[in-house]
């Protein structure tokens, strides 16, 4: 018997999380609904809309330096850059534009607010999905607590303005400085090849 691969099976938890977040939804429109029913018993799973939808912190009552109401920032980002940045979601595995990006110079930027992440330098490949970087440009990245899925886990946000980025894990056994894996969203960030200017084909149309 041959089992799944781990890339197969974050794809199918990933789109399994999707459909029952998008069937919970759908069966709330539906009046009148008597209690008990068998709608009523199909939450959205626990587990996965967790791991792979959005996460609970104290970041979002944290102060940044850029402050912007929902529309404001709605107004600058696309519906996906949204619902990853500012209400914490997570784009599917393996597909994220820099999850394979490996250049040997440039700056990986804030998708909110163009703040300087990570360096080229700083990013090796972990295999797992996601674009995987062993350290931040210092101060660059913020910390917090993150308690989802009955465990704690540590969110990393954008120090400039709070925008969700991803975690960090660490003492997986890189063999990288600091055996960390900071796991970010591609959809969080943009990249500037010469270190100043931020590449804008990403912005909202």
């Amino acid at each position: 018997m041959r089992f799944p691969t781990f890339p197969t099976l974050l794809r199918t938890f990933y789109t399994l999380s999707n459909c029952t977040a998008r069937a919970s939804t759908q069966y709330k429109s539906i009046q009148p609904l008597a209690r008990g029913t068998v709608l009523k018993s199909m939450p959205t799973i626990p587990f996965l809309s967790s791991l792979f939808g959005t996460s609970s912190s104290s970041s979002s009552n944290m102060s940044h330096p850029v402050q912007k109401s929902d529309d404001e920032w709605r107004a600058v980002l696309n519906k996906e850059q949204f619902r990853v940045l500012r209400q914490k979601g997570t784009e599917a595995p393996f597909v994220g534009k820099y999850d394979k990006h490996m250049p040997e110079e440039g700056v990986y930027t804030c998708a909110g607010c163009d703040a300087p992440l990570y360096k080229a330098n700083h990013k090796f490949k972990s295999g797992c999905g996601w674009p995987a970087y062993f350290d931040n440009i210092p101060g660059a990245v913020t910390r917090h607590e993150d308690r989802t899925l009955g465990m704690s886990r540590t969110e990393i946000v954008c120090s400039n303005c709070g925008g969700h980025l991803g975690h960090v894990f660490k003492g997986e056994g890189y063999n990288t400085p600091t055996d960390e894996r900071h796991c970010v969203n591609s959809i969080s960030m943009k990249f500037s090849p010469e270190d100043k200017v931020v590449d804008k084909t990403d912005s909202k149309v």
